[in-house]
């Protein structure tokens, strides 16, 4: 587990934001580039955390080989993470430096729900991550990058964060950027919404809060 996520406790049910993330097309990568394709990763969501005022060592961390399984404390302004963390992510995506190599073409997939967990012996469980990892690795979501090559990540949120939280405009948002999506995973009908890149407008500071 990376970052401190003392937070997180067995025994304890907590209501949080889970945030998953992972790399297109990961298992296509040779050993080393899926190495720096890691290390490309860590960079860009540190980069985009600070960027958005966010600590990550607050959060509990966990590594998912091809991504990272993220549940944040439950004081956190969802709308504000949501807003800011994923505006900052696209744009640090944007401006990594154009390579030929395969790992350097970073693409990603983010999730996000928000509902009830707990800590388990092998990291979180509960309805929060399940419906997370479920939207992240549906074939709608994987979908909806593949088929837009200038694009380098999609967002995922559950129908829930879309109604409680997009539909607020709080923060930026635009509730217009999205577009709803039905899965059917394990036999259980998932309902989410799709965004291509930032889901707001343009910050007017493009570093600050």
């Amino acid at each position: 587990m990376s970052g401190s996520g003392g937070f997180l406790r067995t025994g304890e049910l907590l209501y949080g934001l889970v945030i998953a993330v992972d790399i297109e097309a990961f298992s296509k990568l040779g050993v080393l580039e899926q190495a720096a394709a890691q290390v490309l990763l860590a960079q860009v969501l540190d980069e985009a955390a600070s960027a958005a005022g966010l600590d990550r060592e607050d959060w509990y961390r966990q590594p998912r080989g091809d991504g990272e399984l993220a549940v944040l404390p439950g004081h956190v302004d969802v709308a504000w993470v949501m807003a800011r963390f994923i505006h900052h992510l696209a744009h640090a995506l944007d401006r990594l430096p154009s390579d030929s190599r395969p790992h350097a073409n970073l693409r990603l997939r983010v999730a996000m729900h928000h509902g009830p967990l707990t800590a388990g012996q092998f990291g979180p469980v509960g309805t929060a991550p399940i419906v997370a990892c479920r939207l992240l690795d549906a074939r709608q979501t994987k979908a909806a990058l593949a088929a837009d090559p200038g694009c380098r990540l999609v967002l995922v949120i559950s129908r829930q964060l879309f109604q409680d939280v997009v539909a607020t405009r709080f923060h930026g948002l635009l509730p217009e950027r999205f577009r709803p999506i039905r899965a059917l995973i394990k036999g259980t009908v998932y309902i989410g919404h799709v965004c291509l890149g930032s889901p707001m407008g343009e910050l007017a500071d493009p570093v600050g809060a």
